[in-house]
């Protein structure tokens, strides 16, 4: 991008309409406003995850509703397709008409984003999470696109390189591959409109977990994503560190995600700061363009 085309960028971001609403919003708005919580989730949170034993608990009006939708046995709606694992998908055009059929199911659903594909190698943790080739992930996320649902890959950088799954274990360490990073590439270049930001550690980003390291955001912004950047769940160990909220938000990240209600609850005080300083705002503005996209303004 030339001097001027991001000048230009830039002014058409301050005048948005989603720009000009956040400086119409409270502190107390925007600090919710970044924030994916479990049900029952607090008030004016900007999306709600919905997992297998709460999803007839209702859900807030006008949020993003977030579910874990990957196939086989990772579904938040069992009944509903993919039924195939990644690992058991043999083709891009499977992977396309897998994605299609999850995303008009899921729309039925009253659900807007899948927190998925993963696009990790497939010789990585996850077992049949993983798909055999890069391409057929990036295939099912155009298929959600097709079925009028967004798809938020995971993990960003990429786990293929990790011994274990960062849902196992606090601390799991990572290479950043290349190749994951051009897969993600991939996916934003297919238009994805969010993407999930692993707590795996990387020695090249920096001492701190990905989901918390600024230079996992400038790597993934460097992609040309202009997208919704969310963490993985904060509530991977017993009682979320006071800080990570804050740190997340100011590494890069724009929606932070609970899986408990009262950890969402903690997160919303502990931004209040950050929200009366502005600090905010840019990732205010992505999740209500999101959110304009899958509800409507």
């Amino acid at each position: 991008m030339t001097p001027i085309a991001a000048f230009v960028s830039v002014l058409a971001g301050l005048f948005s309409p989603e720009a000009v609403a956040v400086q119409q919003m409270t502190p107390s708005e925007k600090a919710a406003l970044v924030v994916v919580s479990g049900l029952p989730a607090p008030a004016g949170v900007g999306g709600v995850i919905v997992r297998r034993w709460d999803r007839d608990v209702p859900r807030p009006r006008g949020t993003v509703v977030f579910v874990d939708q990957e196939g086989g046995e990772v579904r938040a709606f069992p009944s509903l397709p993919p039924a195939r694992s990644a690992a058991r998908m043999d083709s891009a055009e499977q992977a396309f008409v897998a994605g299609r059929a999850t995303g008009r199911a899921l729309r039925a659903a009253g659900v807007h984003v899948d927190l998925a594909p993963v696009l990790d190698e497939p010789d990585g943790p996850l077992g049949a999470r993983h798909f055999d080739r890069p391409e057929y992930g990036v295939a099912f996320a155009r298929g959600l696109a097709a079925g009028r649902a967004g798809a938020c890959v995971k993990h960003f950088p990429g786990l293929g390189s990790a011994a274990v799954s960062t849902d196992e274990r606090p601390h799991v360490n990572a290479a950043v591959r290349e190749s994951e990073v051009r897969a993600f590439r991939a996916a934003v270049e297919a238009g994805v409109p969010c993407v999930m930001t692993g707590h795996a550690f990387y020695r090249r980003l920096g001492r701190f977990r990905a989901s918390l390291e600024p230079r996992t955001y400038r790597l993934l912004r460097s992609l040309g994503f202009e997208g919704v950047a969310i963490t993985d769940s904060l509530n991977i160990v017993g009682k979320t560190p006071a800080y990570w909220p804050t740190r997340a938000i100011r590494a890069g990240a724009d929606m932070l995600l609970f899986t408990s209600p009262r950890s969402a609850r903690a997160a919303i005080r502990q931004l209040l700061p950050l929200a009366r300083r502005g600090e905010l705002d840019s990732a205010a503005a992505r999740v209500l363009r999101l959110r304009a996209r899958y509800l409507g303004r």
